[in-house]
């Protein structure tokens, strides 16, 4: 194929003065180095992830959509009392977009990156809502011969983060695990891993219809944070796992508490001796996620035996070092299919995506509601 000298890339800028302004930049499309490769892009996912940096704290209600059809720019307002915290960032127009799927179309001369011409390939590193992307040949994940871009698009985020959870339980001596807002795409695949692997796990989701999806597909241990008997079926859901580690996606208000409460009572439930200090069972959550974005609250009931901290992946797969994290990888691609499947609601273009209704849609993060961007959509 005659690649273009050019492509389209989306890009989020917030101004000094307040102003968020998301468009399409026309960019120069590289030549690949010897040990790098170049994919056109054909299936790149908005996860939550990726609307911290394309979105910010933008007031949804202030996003104006002007340009043109194929070149639209949309615009929205910050909040001044976000600005500080978003200065790292203000007046750099930044590429958007975690990761993505897509075919080869030139490489450089290395053997490694000359066998990738004509793959499939996910990638991950950003900049991914783009028309093309140079990557290292080595970062490539290489899909099987019956898996599609958008198979493949969302191969590392969720299906890394899922795993991911799982090998940090073993490697720091937990036997269970619990996860909140469940039902998320990353959270059914969090239940099919649990499942193949044996470990148990304690899955907590805002509803009976999310409580009732996750069983279906053989969850265990669901508990709905709706229901008056919510702490009492957290309680029992830990005790009878032994779950002494968390991973919350909400991130604010009293849910992160109320985890290190009930594995407290639950540890408290089986200790033979009275300690005014609290079990000495050490129980752990993560915090990965900010689905609440209010300040998050603990109740000081649950000993001294815990910790609250983040979690987030890359830093995680820093620190399991390069040959770790390829075993993981080649988990996702031998079951990127079933497994690690992803459904999506939409499929959109790059233009289509900076569309005031399309973005009000994927920014509400609606449990089973997840958009696919489309770059070579309507490229020609």
């Amino acid at each position: 194929m005659t690649i273009p000298k050019t492509g389209l890339q989306l890009r989020s800028l917030v101004k000094s003065g307040g102003e968020l302004e998301i468009s399409l930049a026309e960019v120069a499309v590289p030549q690949p180095g010897p040990t790098e490769v170049l994919v056109r892009i054909e299936a790149a996912p908005i996860n939550p992830s990726d609307l911290g940096l394309l979105l910010g704290p933008v007031d949804a209600a202030t996003l104006v959509g002007a340009g043109t059809p194929g070149r639209p720019v949309v615009t929205g307002a910050v909040p001044a009392p976000f600005l500080k915290a978003l200065a790292g960032r203000i007046d750099q127009s930044l590429p958007v977009g975690n990761e993505g799927a897509g075919a080869v179309v030139a490489a450089g001369e290395t053997p490694k990156a000359q066998a990738l011409i004509g793959k499939t390939v996910a990638i991950f590193g950003g900049a991914t809502y783009a028309q093309y992307r140079i990557v290292e040949a080595a970062d490539c994940l290489v899909l099987p011969k019956d898996a599609s871009p958008a198979d493949g698009a969302s191969a590392f985020v969720n299906p890394l983060t899922a795993l991911g959870m799982v090998e940090t339980m073993r490697r720091e001596g937990h036997t269970a695990l619990a996860h909140t807002a469940a039902a998320s795409n990353l959270g059914q695949m969090l239940v099919k891993i649990c499942l193949a692997d044996g470990v148990g796990l304690v899955n907590i989701v805002r509803s009976q219809a999310q409580a009732q999806l996750l069983r279906s597909i053989g969850a265990r241990h669901v508990c709905d944070s709706s229901a008056p008997t919510f702490m009492a079926d957290l309680g029992a859901a830990l005790g009878e796992t032994g779950a002494t580690l968390a991973f919350d996606a909400i991130g604010g208000g009293r849910l992160a508490g109320q985890l290190l409460s009930a594995m407290e009572a639950a540890a408290a439930a089986r200790q033979t001796v009275y300690s005014r200090y609290g079990s000495s069972v050490h129980k752990q959550v993560y915090i990965y996620g900010g689905l609440d974005t209010h300040p998050t609250e603990l109740r000081r009931d649950f000993g001294m035996a815990w910790g609250l901290g983040g979690w987030l992946l890359p830093l995680f797969l820093q620190k399991i070092g390069p040959e770790a994290a390829q075993k993981l990888g080649d988990r996702v691609a031998a079951e990127i299919k079933t497994t690690f499947a992803s459904h999506y609601t939409a499929v959109v273009s790059l233009a289509e995506a900076l569309q005031p209704r399309t973005i009000a849609a994927y920014a509400k993060r609606a449990t089973g509601e997840k958009y696919l961007i489309d770059p070579s959509k309507g490229a020609g």
